[in-house]
């Protein structure tokens, strides 16, 4: 990050968050636009199909719920502001929204990471699945959803203190959002207890799920590797790659946002990368997790048959 003068420092009220302009190609903002309405309604299909389904009322519908509500907030901290902000001359957000939006960030963020940890730990009853349901209660998936939202508001909590107390010697951010490292690189002089603690702590936050995601299909691999049958082993191949497939876009969308070297040629790529992360994953985390199930395919189809009665008993 560049060291800047800390006689330059001023009070910073707000940011101008400068990563989208009003000249960008109107077809990225079509597409922004577009991807993230599909967000919302893959998400609140399957949060609506949870919750009024009695035949998805199992733990693991519930965590994929729970996964829908992070997904669809993930993408509504920052898109929604970057679309305003893209196609008006008003870019600026006040440092306490700011402040917010990176907590909610880092926050939501991180927990989508520990949800997709406990649904690879899980899917592991693929070695034993007569034990499932003993394994899997909901009285666990609540335990490991509130310990999950403990570690990540607490990580979130640490980076927006550390931001908050930064001195400042330009507001000018280039992003489309409130994020730690374009903060890091507005900071007068070059933080480095802030960033040793943001890169120590926040290697170790994104690690742990990591780890889990890994263990947890080596183990259904080793399990996969001893079905007999071609069918059934086709079908597990199919799933489980799907879903590995997403697990390493994800984390390797966190690793580049997170660890590489700053410059200034990397950052428009930053750019891009970020709405991978934020448009892309989100989006196609209900079709890769849920909507390619049988049991929610059931469920969508006796929700439209539900739909079309009403619709033909209406007066």
């Amino acid at each position: 990050a560049p060291t800047m003068d800390e006689g330059n420092w001023t009070s910073v009220s707000e940011f101008v968050l400068l990563g989208l302009s009003k000249e960008q190609d109107l077809l990225i903002i079509v597409v922004l636009l577009v991807t993230y309405l599909v967000n919302l309604a893959g998400n609140s299909l399957l949060l609506g199909l949870v919750v009024t389904d009695p035949q998805l009322c199992s733990p693991m519908y519930f965590l994929l719920s729970h996964l829908a509500v992070v997904d669809m907030s993930f993408a509504s901290i920052s898109l929604p502001q970057a679309l305003v902000h893209a196609l008006t001359q008003h870019r600026a957000i006040s440092f306490t929204s700011c402040m917010a939006q990176l907590f909610m960030y880092f926050s939501v963020g991180n927990m989508e990471n520990y949800l997709l940890a406990v649904y690879a730990t899980w899917r592991t009853t693929v070695c034993d699945p007569l034990r499932y349901a003993a394994v899997v209660t909901r009285s666990l998936c609540l335990k490991m959803v509130a310990a999950s939202w403990a570690v990540v508001i607490a990580h979130a909590l640490l980076h927006t203190v550390m931001a908050a107390n930064l001195r400042y010697c330009s507001n000018r951010l280039q992003h489309f959002f409130c994020d730690i490292r374009p903060l890091l690189l507005l900071s007068c002089a070059r933080p480095l207890t802030t960033e040793l603690v943001t890169y120590t702590v926040g290697f170790s936050v994104w690690l742990s799920p990591f780890v889990f995601i890994l263990a947890s299909y080596v183990r259904i691999g080793v399990a996969v590797a001893r079905l007999r049958s071609a069918q059934g082993l086709r079908k597990a191949l199919s799933t489980c790659g799907s879903h590995l497939t997403m697990v390493l876009l994800t984390f390797s969308i966190v690793m580049w946002l997170n660890f590489h070297p700053d410059s200034s040629d990397t950052q428009g790529h930053d750019l891009k990368v970020t709405f991978l992360d934020k448009v892309l994953v989100p989006t196609l985390n209900p079709i890769v997790y849920s909507l390619r199930n049988k049991d929610v395919a059931a469920a969508l189809r006796r929700a439209g048959r539900k739909v079309l009665a009403w619709g033909m008993a209406w007066p």
